[in-house]
């Protein structure tokens, strides 16, 4: 699948149905983006989820994370997009804020000038999850072929006594003690941390995967207020890095819906960012720039501050099992939970989705078309999550306190990807190759071209020299 074939890769599909059901165990964006996935290709579709389904853009308590900042890269909008047609209108019709990448974003770096604010012509859009989740929500609505079951706890994923095939799944509701099954074709784990997955492979004598885990501890403490009347008008997005040795500090400003900043202060190990707005507005002012501090000064939270922990980031590697059952599919942070600072989840779960679409349209016409399907999937997914675990993992890695599996060439890489930075800041065309990456649009092969590797040497040395 290459990165940049979202614009025709559907343009041709002739949706033909090859099941009876499929069940999408979960009702966030993986969820959502996979049960729009599979609509064309099932006569029915039934997403299952746990929590009470709000009929607006409301928090609901099985995602304590969704009330803080969230952000939807451009190669996730893009996949959704393909997915949802016309959703970036839906998007804004419905409150979300356009962004002009890079020239709507202000990025400070440590003991750096900001990346410039250049203009290169790519559109994405702010707002709370809440209300991202609702736009896509009432998209599927409109399909007579998905239905949703809120307030639906799955127990287990069945299987074939052989372990070959997976047959349904096992559930109870908020009314019922008891349980009931539902039979499907094709099951699909989107509930989050991949239990139910490992649940069924440990059922059928199955190992469990291999998981490469780094841990870093992040905290972070998120204030919903009005945008002042006084606010800068040379950014609407603001992302603050904070040098050593609270290097782990970051502070985030996001557009949201109802002329509203979304602002979300985090810090990695023993550095917890405080709970109450006084004691945040102190840590503000520590942090590398005023930029964030002046900015938010004289607002006022509209709402009590909310806290979350992320204590380390994990990538399950079903990849590797051998005999996966078929009709089973995890996707989204059941098979890899990113670091939530970086913005990536929804935008590999959007990709994922659309790659789980690619497949069933390419065997759409064989006999049996999901026989080998989940071997498959997620050998393919292994490259959508390569590029963003890594572009995470090397900087969370630099911290002393996380723990994980350091590289030999850590030190050098890390000087390597400072030396990117600094040249992109002086050239446009590789500002504009490094954006690209960061937002999935190009994998992180192209940063590898030799010219550039020669380029970015060449940057390396001369502060070496200096």
């Amino acid at each position: 699948m290459t990165p940049l074939a979202f614009k025709t890769r559907h343009a041709a599909t002739d949706h033909k149905l090859i099941g009876r059901n499929a069940i999408v165990v979960g009702a966030g964006i993986a969820g959502l983006a996979t049960a729009g996935a599979l609509a064309g290709r099932f006569e029915r579709v039934t997403v299952l989820e746990r929590d009470t389904l709000p009929d607006a853009a409301a928090f609901r308590a099985g995602t304590p994370q969704a009330r803080h900042a969230h952000g939807l890269l451009v190669g996730g909008q893009l996949a959704l997009g393909e997915l949802f047609p016309g959703l970036n209108k839906d998007f804004v019709r419905a409150g979300g804020v356009p962004i002009r990448f890079n020239q709507d974003f202000r990025e400070e770096l440590p003991n750096r000038d900001p990346m410039p604010q250049r203009d290169f012509g790519r559109i994405g859009y702010t707002m709370t999850r809440p209300l991202m989740e609702f736009v896509v929500r009432q998209r599927l609505s409109r399909s007579t072929n998905v239905r949703f079951r809120h307030g639906t706890r799955v127990l287990d994923i069945l299987a074939e006594p052989n372990g070959q095939r997976v047959t349904g799944v096992r559930c109870t509701t908020v009314e019922d003690d008891g349980s009931e099954t539902l039979a499907a074709d094709l099951v699909v784990d989107a509930s989050g941390r991949g239990q139910l997955t490992a649940g069924l492979l440990q059922s059928i004598e199955r190992p469990l995967p291999q998981e490469t885990t780094i841990g870093i501890d992040l905290r972070y403490t998120t204030a919903i207020m009005d945008i002042p009347d006084d606010a800068p008008p040379d950014w609407k997005v603001l992302l603050t890095h904070n040098h050593a040795p609270r290097c782990g500090r970051r502070g985030l400003i996001l557009p949201i819906e109802g002329h509203r900043w979304i602002m979300s202060v985090s810090g990695v190990g023993g550095d917890r960012p405080p709970r109450t707005w006084d004691e945040l507005l102190a840590y503000l002012q520590q942090l590398m720039t005023p930029t964030i501090y002046q900015a938010v000064r004289n607002a006022k939270p509209i709402a009590d501050l909310v806290q979350f922990g992320f204590p380390k980031s994990v990538w399950r590697h079903f990849e590797s099992i051998k005999s996966f059952p078929d009709g089973l599919i995890p996707i989204g942070d059941a098979i890899c939970r990113f670091n939530p600072v970086y913005g990536q989840g929804m935008t590999v779960a959007a990709r994922e989705a659309i790659l789980l679409s690619d497949l069933l349209a390419a065997r759409a016409t064989e006999r049996d078309p999901l026989a080998g399907l989940g071997p498959l999937f997620l050998a393919e997914a292994k490259p959508l999550i390569e590029t963003p675990w890594t572009m995470a993992a090397l900087p969370d890695l630099a911290f002393p306190s996380a723990r994980g599996d350091r590289p030999a060439d850590l030190e050098h890489t890390l000087q390597f990807t400072a030396a990117l930075s600094r040249l992109a800041a002086r050239d446009e065309a590789v500002q504009r190759l490094l954006v690209e990456v960061w937002n999935m649009i190009e994998p992180r092969s192209v940063l590898h071209d030799p010219k550039l590797v020669r380029r970015v040497e060449a940057e390396m040395a001369e502060t070496v020299c200096a």
